[in-house]
């Protein structure tokens, strides 16, 4: 059994930045992967971005290339997202997420086993 657990969430101004944290504890050793996904209040929850841990590769939502970043420390036990040049429409509960098997994609939140329980990230105009 694996437990992950969201912090860093909260309100910012648009144009500024906030670091979103993710840690597991667990069954760990299993991971494949971590992502991060957001839902905004009347809409389906979306992929953000993923890192793989065997690849050491990262993925990001088109909306968000450049201007968010994965990364992991150096334990693997704990995710960071980065998100710089917030705006409104990044308003959402950010949700942290891992699984423990391959998928040849990283985009598809049924393919993660494990979530947090979410973070609010609210970015005012």
């Amino acid at each position: 059994q694996v437990t992950l657990v969201e912090s860093g969430g909260g309100l910012v101004q648009a144009g500024g930045s906030l670091r979103l944290s993710c840690a597991a504890s667990g069954r760990t050793f299993s991971t494949y992967a971590m992502g991060w996904f957001r839902q905004a209040p009347g809409n389906e929850r979306e992929f953000v971005a993923a890192a793989s841990y065997t690849a050491d590769s990262t993925y990001y939502a088109d909306s968000v290339k450049g201007r968010f970043t994965i990364t992991m420390d150096n334990t693997r036990d704990t995710v960071y997202l980065q998100m710089n040049n917030l705006k409104p429409e990044d308003t959402a509960v950010y949700y942290c997420a891992m699984r423990t098997y391959y998928r040849p994609n990283y985009h598809d939140r049924g393919d993660y086993n494990y979530w947090g329980q979410g973070a609010q990230v609210t970015v005012s105009s």
